[in-house]
């Protein structure tokens, strides 16, 4: 089948808000290629288990679609028009299974040295859609917070040495209920602007009391799921021929009907807490990767106006297959190693937010739990600057 045969009847077996959103805008699809149109239907089978910002991105994409003239749908396409698709694939279940279609393509495209202009029609897709869709502003001031070093009593490293550079380094920051502020900022922002999946805290340990207008991810509390994945990953890896590319299509395939999860009570969080795992590097293991990555995919994916993430020690590094193998609740801690990634984890985060709307007025704070330096970041914070004067957290 190609997309041109597309019905909605075609899309009898999605999810029903994603099937709903498809077959309204049949019309927009229809006259793309076959080497384009899966890539855009990975993305919207999925629009039931999406956020909200997600929803957005995807509703605006298809309306850009829907009002492009011939001439233009030649311009924005011709380049994946001219990219070969073999049979084999043209004859797959790529409307059900576009993720699949996705992968194997990929393998065509490298097989057949097509891979370099296909990711060019693709960066030149994403240039063309985003001059014509331009994402409205954040409703109030993007911030972000990085809380790091817990349980390290003392560190000669420089800390903060790349955020320092963007914004006002303090050292005589007053740490009595700072940790408390820092939540208590968070509350006020999710009552002041009550929007969903808006509002975050991500803990590498155990979560602390928060009110449930804030959208919490904490890695104690996904044991459990941890637990079951990491069995999983080690049935898999026992099975002859099994390689990291194998395990890595089984991993992306899970869904929370395959761990029992079938009847969660957020289904958009629980999808989102089984692909931090599923398709994040070292997030079964390591807290710091745990927190690291979530930050990441909550910056991308929710594109949250806030963000605490606190990093808690993770164990120390072992041979891999140790670490999926063992207990990590009997493994040693790493509390300098873990504030080292923790500070590297702050880095990241910022950048991350930078690539939001309204980037220029966002505000970010990373401070080393316990301890007397933070680092500040927003408009009226002068950059590369230090202040050494007594001040607390709020």
């Amino acid at each position: 089948m190609l997309p041109v045969d597309l019905k909605p009847e075609s899309f009898a077996a999605w999810p029903h808000e994603a099937r709903a959103l498809i077959t309204s805008q049949l019309d927009g699809v229809r006259p793309l290629p076959l080497a384009f149109v899966p890539s855009l239907l990975r993305q919207l089978i999925d629009y039931d288990y999406s956020f909200p910002a997600e929803r957005a991105v995807l509703e605006r994409e298809l309306r850009a679609l829907a009002t492009l003239t011939p001439a233009q749908r030649d311009q924005w396409f011709s380049a994946f028009t001219a990219i070969s698709t073999p049979t084999p694939l043209q004859e797959s279940d790529w409307i059900n299974q576009p993720a699949q279609f996705v992968e194997q393509q990929a393998a065509w495209l490298w097989s057949t040295h097509q891979l370099d202009a296909f990711r060019k029609a693709a960066v030149d897709y994403g240039d063309k859609l985003a001059k014509q869709t331009q994402p409205p502003p954040p409703p109030l001031q993007r911030l972000g917070i990085a809380v790091i070093g817990k349980g390290v009593t003392q560190c000669d490293a420089p800390l903060f040495r790349n955020l320092r550079k963007q914004g006002t380094w303090f050292t005589q920051v007053s740490f009595d209920g700072a940790l408390q502020s820092l939540l208590a900022t968070v509350e006020q922002r999710a009552l002041a602007h009550p929007l969903p999946f808006a509002h975050w805290y991500v803990d590498g340990g155990p979560s602390l009391p928060h009110p449930p207008g804030i959208t919490s991810v904490s890695y104690d509390a996904l044991a459990p799921l941890r637990g079951t994945l990491l069995k999983k990953m080690q049935s898999d890896i026992a099975r002859p021929g099994m390689g990291p590319e194998e395990l890595r299509t089984r991993l992306a395939r899970i869904t929370p009907a395959d761990l029992d999860m079938g009847n969660a009570a957020d289904p958009v969080l629980s999808r989102f807490q089984i692909r931090l795992f599923t398709e994040g590097s070292g997030t079964q293991i390591y807290s710091t990767t745990f927190a690291q990555w979530t930050a990441r995919e909550i910056l991308r994916r929710a594109q949250a106006l806030t963000l605490l993430v606190r990093y808690a020690p993770r164990q120390r590094q072992r041979p891999m297959n140790e670490l999926i193998a063992g207990k990590q609740s009997e493994a040693e801690t790493d509390p300098t190693g873990s504030l080292l990634d923790g500070d590297m984890g702050a880095w990241y985060q910022w950048i991350d937010q930078q690539r939001l709307p309204g980037s220029g007025q966002a505000a970010f704070l990373a401070w080393f739990e316990g301890h007397n330096q933070a680092v500040a970041i927003g408009p009226a914070m002068p950059h590369a600057a230090e202040s050494h004067s007594p001040l607390d957290m709020p």
